[in-house]
Protein backbone atom coordinates (compact mmCIF):
# COMPACT_ATOMS: atom_id res chain seq x y z
CA UNK A 1 0.00 0.00 0.00
CA UNK A 2 0.90 3.37 -0.59
CA UNK A 3 2.67 4.75 2.30
CA UNK A 4 0.54 8.08 2.08
CA UNK A 5 -2.44 6.39 1.43
CA UNK A 6 -1.67 4.29 4.64
CA UNK A 7 -0.89 7.02 6.59
CA UNK A 8 -4.69 8.55 5.45
CA UNK A 9 -6.20 5.80 6.56
CA UNK A 10 -4.56 5.35 9.62
CA UNK A 11 -5.47 8.81 11.01
CA UNK A 12 -8.97 7.91 10.42
CA UNK A 13 -9.13 4.29 12.09
CA UNK A 14 -6.75 5.02 14.85
CA UNK A 15 -8.88 6.76 17.76
CA UNK A 16 -8.75 4.62 20.29
CA UNK A 17 -6.42 5.14 23.14
CA UNK A 18 -5.72 4.38 27.22
CA UNK A 19 -5.03 6.85 30.01
CA UNK A 20 -2.80 5.32 32.93
CA UNK A 21 -4.37 6.78 35.87
CA UNK A 22 -4.28 4.25 38.43
CA UNK A 23 -1.15 5.27 40.16
CA UNK A 24 -1.35 6.51 43.77
CA UNK A 25 0.18 9.96 43.10
CA UNK A 26 2.31 9.57 46.41
CA UNK A 27 5.00 12.57 44.92
CA UNK A 28 1.29 14.56 44.57
CA UNK A 29 0.99 14.08 48.49
CA UNK A 30 -0.98 16.39 50.27
CA UNK A 31 -3.14 16.76 47.49
CA UNK A 32 -3.70 12.86 46.51
CA UNK A 33 -4.76 12.20 50.72
CA UNK A 34 -8.01 13.55 49.51
CA UNK A 35 -8.17 12.92 45.74
CA UNK A 36 -6.55 10.43 42.43
CA UNK A 37 -3.74 12.15 40.66
CA UNK A 38 -6.14 12.59 37.78
CA UNK A 39 -8.31 14.88 39.53
CA UNK A 40 -5.56 17.00 40.41
CA UNK A 41 -5.71 20.60 38.92
CA UNK A 42 -3.22 22.42 36.48
CA UNK A 43 -4.78 25.90 35.46
CA UNK A 44 -8.26 24.97 36.65
CA UNK A 45 -8.37 21.79 34.96
CA UNK A 46 -7.80 18.36 35.85
CA UNK A 47 -5.39 16.13 34.36
CA UNK A 48 -7.61 14.11 33.10
CA UNK A 49 -9.69 16.86 31.32
CA UNK A 50 -6.02 17.91 29.87
CA UNK A 51 -5.23 14.26 28.55
CA UNK A 52 -9.08 13.72 26.99
CA UNK A 53 -9.43 16.78 25.85
CA UNK A 54 -6.27 17.43 23.68
CA UNK A 55 -6.42 13.70 22.70
CA UNK A 56 -10.01 14.47 21.40
CA UNK A 57 -8.37 17.57 19.48
CA UNK A 58 -6.88 14.62 17.49
CA UNK A 59 -9.92 13.01 16.62
CA UNK A 60 -9.41 9.81 19.50
CA UNK A 61 -12.93 9.57 20.58
CA UNK A 62 -12.74 6.17 22.64
CA UNK A 63 -10.69 5.82 25.86
CA UNK A 64 -10.02 3.72 28.34
CA UNK A 65 -8.93 4.31 31.80
CA UNK A 66 -7.48 2.10 34.62
CA UNK A 67 -8.28 3.00 38.37
CA UNK A 68 -7.23 2.72 41.30
CA UNK A 69 -6.82 5.35 43.71
CA UNK A 70 -9.71 7.09 44.97
CA UNK A 71 -11.02 5.37 41.79
CA UNK A 72 -15.14 6.59 42.07
CA UNK A 73 -14.02 10.00 42.20
CA UNK A 74 -12.59 9.43 38.81
CA UNK A 75 -15.81 7.72 37.39
CA UNK A 76 -18.00 10.63 39.17
CA UNK A 77 -15.98 12.97 37.42
CA UNK A 78 -15.92 11.30 33.76
CA UNK A 79 -19.65 10.78 34.38
CA UNK A 80 -20.49 14.49 33.98
CA UNK A 81 -18.46 15.67 31.29
CA UNK A 82 -19.53 15.89 27.30
CA UNK A 83 -16.79 13.43 26.80
CA UNK A 84 -18.35 10.86 29.30
CA UNK A 85 -19.24 8.39 27.07
CA UNK A 86 -16.66 7.89 25.19
CA UNK A 87 -14.81 6.07 28.10
CA UNK A 88 -14.71 2.75 29.63
CA UNK A 89 -12.77 2.01 33.02
CA UNK A 90 -10.32 -0.56 33.60
CA UNK A 91 -10.70 -1.25 37.67
CA UNK A 92 -7.61 -1.79 39.47
CA UNK A 93 -9.34 -1.11 42.88
CA UNK A 94 -7.89 -4.77 44.14
CA UNK A 95 -4.44 -4.67 42.86
CA UNK A 96 -2.31 -2.67 41.52
CA UNK A 97 -1.27 -3.87 38.35
CA UNK A 98 2.10 -1.47 36.59
CA UNK A 99 1.85 -0.57 33.02
CA UNK A 100 1.51 -3.38 31.38
CA UNK A 101 -0.55 -5.82 33.83
CA UNK A 102 -2.80 -2.57 33.80
CA UNK A 103 -2.96 -2.87 29.69
CA UNK A 104 -3.09 -6.88 29.63
CA UNK A 105 -6.37 -6.65 32.22
CA UNK A 106 -8.01 -3.65 30.08
CA UNK A 107 -7.45 -5.60 26.52
CA UNK A 108 -11.13 -6.85 26.58
CA UNK A 109 -12.11 -3.27 25.83
CA UNK A 110 -10.23 -2.40 22.89
CA UNK A 111 -10.64 -2.88 19.44
CA UNK A 112 -8.40 -5.82 18.14
CA UNK A 113 -8.00 -4.01 15.03
CA UNK A 114 -7.09 -0.91 15.53
CA UNK A 115 -3.40 0.36 17.33
CA UNK A 116 -3.67 1.71 21.06
CA UNK A 117 -2.13 4.82 22.13
CA UNK A 118 -1.03 4.55 25.81
CA UNK A 119 -0.48 8.31 27.55
CA UNK A 120 -0.10 8.45 31.21
CA UNK A 121 -2.44 11.21 32.84
CA UNK A 122 0.52 13.08 34.25
CA UNK A 123 2.30 14.20 31.84
CA UNK A 124 1.75 16.96 29.72
CA UNK A 125 3.50 17.32 25.71
CA UNK A 126 3.84 18.64 22.34
CA UNK A 127 3.51 15.75 20.39
CA UNK A 128 1.47 16.29 16.78
CA UNK A 129 -0.60 12.67 17.11
CA UNK A 130 -1.63 12.87 13.90
CA UNK A 131 2.12 13.20 12.82
CA UNK A 132 3.07 9.94 15.72
CA UNK A 133 -0.45 7.32 14.84
CA UNK A 134 1.16 8.20 10.74
CA UNK A 135 4.23 6.15 11.90
CA UNK A 136 2.93 2.76 13.27
CA UNK A 137 3.03 0.96 10.03
CA UNK A 138 1.15 -2.55 9.46
CA UNK A 139 4.37 -4.24 10.16
CA UNK A 140 4.78 -3.22 13.68
CA UNK A 141 3.77 -4.26 17.52
CA UNK A 142 4.28 -1.49 18.97
CA UNK A 143 6.20 2.62 18.29
CA UNK A 144 7.82 4.10 21.15
CA UNK A 145 8.49 7.68 21.42
CA UNK A 146 12.27 8.56 22.55
CA UNK A 147 14.21 11.25 22.63
CA UNK A 148 18.03 12.06 23.09
CA UNK A 149 16.94 13.50 26.56
CA UNK A 150 19.52 12.62 29.72
CA UNK A 151 18.64 9.91 32.14
CA UNK A 152 20.09 6.75 33.87
CA UNK A 153 18.03 3.94 32.19
CA UNK A 154 18.12 4.04 28.02
CA UNK A 155 16.17 1.82 25.51
CA UNK A 156 19.08 0.38 23.37
CA UNK A 157 17.81 0.44 19.49
CA UNK A 158 20.07 -0.71 16.41
CA UNK A 159 20.27 0.96 13.64
CA UNK A 160 16.92 0.26 12.03
CA UNK A 161 15.82 1.86 15.65
CA UNK A 162 14.56 -1.61 16.43
CA UNK A 163 14.25 -2.29 20.14
CA UNK A 164 17.35 -4.58 21.41
CA UNK A 165 17.60 -3.90 24.81
CA UNK A 166 17.61 -1.58 27.43
CA UNK A 167 20.35 -0.29 29.86
CA UNK A 168 20.96 1.40 33.54
CA UNK A 169 24.28 3.49 32.24
CA UNK A 170 24.80 4.15 36.64
CA UNK A 171 24.85 0.62 37.47
CA UNK A 172 26.00 -1.22 34.54
CA UNK A 173 23.12 -2.94 34.28
CA UNK A 174 21.78 -4.78 30.93
CA UNK A 175 18.80 -6.16 29.88
CA UNK A 176 17.85 -7.82 26.43
CA UNK A 177 17.02 -11.30 24.86
CA UNK A 178 19.94 -11.32 22.93
CA UNK A 179 23.01 -13.07 25.08
CA UNK A 180 25.60 -10.96 23.30
CA UNK A 181 24.17 -7.69 24.15
CA UNK A 182 23.70 -8.36 28.14
CA UNK A 183 27.27 -9.71 27.76
CA UNK A 184 29.12 -7.29 25.92
CA UNK A 185 26.87 -4.15 25.71
CA UNK A 186 26.90 -3.85 22.16
CA UNK A 187 25.22 -5.53 18.40
CA UNK A 188 26.32 -8.99 16.89
CA UNK A 189 29.12 -6.83 14.81
CA UNK A 190 30.75 -5.12 17.37
CA UNK A 191 29.03 -1.75 17.12
CA UNK A 192 27.69 0.46 19.89
CA UNK A 193 23.70 0.37 19.89
CA UNK A 194 22.06 3.43 19.82
CA UNK A 195 20.82 5.32 23.54
CA UNK A 196 17.52 6.77 23.87
CA UNK A 197 15.10 8.25 26.74
CA UNK A 198 11.53 6.25 26.41
CA UNK A 199 9.17 9.28 26.98
CA UNK A 200 6.40 6.88 28.09
CA UNK A 201 4.17 7.51 25.52
CA UNK A 202 3.51 4.73 22.75
CA UNK A 203 1.54 2.70 20.23
CA UNK A 204 0.56 -1.02 20.76
CA UNK A 205 -0.99 -2.84 18.71
CA UNK A 206 -3.58 -5.56 19.74
CA UNK A 207 -2.11 -8.14 17.89
CA UNK A 208 0.78 -8.29 20.70
CA UNK A 209 -1.84 -8.86 23.64
CA UNK A 210 -1.24 -13.19 22.98
CA UNK A 211 2.06 -12.41 23.87
CA UNK A 212 0.81 -11.27 27.55
CA UNK A 213 -0.84 -14.70 28.44
CA UNK A 214 1.97 -16.24 30.10
CA UNK A 215 2.89 -12.70 32.00
CA UNK A 216 1.54 -12.59 35.63
CA UNK A 217 -1.26 -10.08 36.31
CA UNK A 218 0.90 -7.54 37.19
CA UNK A 219 4.31 -6.37 35.35
CA UNK A 220 5.80 -3.59 33.39
CA UNK A 221 5.22 -2.78 29.69
CA UNK A 222 8.69 -2.27 28.91
CA UNK A 223 9.83 -6.01 30.51
CA UNK A 224 6.92 -7.29 28.21
CA UNK A 225 8.76 -5.10 25.37
CA UNK A 226 12.18 -6.42 25.88
CA UNK A 227 10.92 -10.00 26.49
CA UNK A 228 9.23 -10.03 22.76
CA UNK A 229 11.47 -7.99 20.84
CA UNK A 230 13.47 -10.65 19.29
CA UNK A 231 10.58 -11.49 17.60
CA UNK A 232 8.20 -8.47 17.67
CA UNK A 233 9.08 -5.60 15.48
CA UNK A 234 9.14 -2.88 18.25
CA UNK A 235 10.77 0.27 17.15
CA UNK A 236 11.77 3.25 18.22
CA UNK A 237 10.77 6.87 16.84
CA UNK A 238 12.87 9.90 17.23
CA UNK A 239 11.22 13.61 18.06
CA UNK A 240 13.91 15.52 19.07
CA UNK A 241 11.82 18.87 20.35
CA UNK A 242 9.98 16.33 22.60
CA UNK A 243 8.92 18.16 25.72
CA UNK A 244 7.81 16.04 28.11
CA UNK A 245 6.69 17.61 31.60
CA UNK A 246 6.08 15.03 34.24
CA UNK A 247 3.35 16.62 36.66
CA UNK A 248 3.83 14.24 38.95
CA UNK A 249 5.83 16.03 41.58
CA UNK A 250 4.11 19.04 43.49
CA UNK A 251 6.86 21.37 42.45
CA UNK A 252 6.16 20.62 38.72
CA UNK A 253 2.31 22.24 39.02
CA UNK A 254 3.37 25.50 38.55
CA UNK A 255 5.91 25.13 35.96
CA UNK A 256 2.67 22.74 33.75
CA UNK A 257 0.86 26.38 34.52
CA UNK A 258 3.36 28.21 33.09
CA UNK A 259 4.01 26.07 29.95
CA UNK A 260 -0.44 25.99 29.37
CA UNK A 261 -0.72 29.84 29.79
CA UNK A 262 2.54 30.47 27.36
CA UNK A 263 1.30 27.41 24.81
CA UNK A 264 4.73 25.76 24.91
CA UNK A 265 2.89 22.62 25.35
Amino acid sequence: MNFRLFCVILQAIMKQAMILAAGLGTRLKPLTDTMPKALVPVGGMPLIDHTIRRLMGFGYDRFVVNIHHFAQQIVDHVAIQDYGEMVSFSDETDQLLDTGGGLKKASPLFDADEPILIHNVDILDNVDYDWFSCQHQENEGAVLLVSRRQTKRYLLFDNAMRLMGWKNVETGEIKSPYEYIRRTGLSQYGEELNMFAFSGIHSFSPRLFPLMERFPDKFSIIDFYLSVCHRSNIVGLIKDDLQVLDVGKSDSLKVAEDFLVNKHL
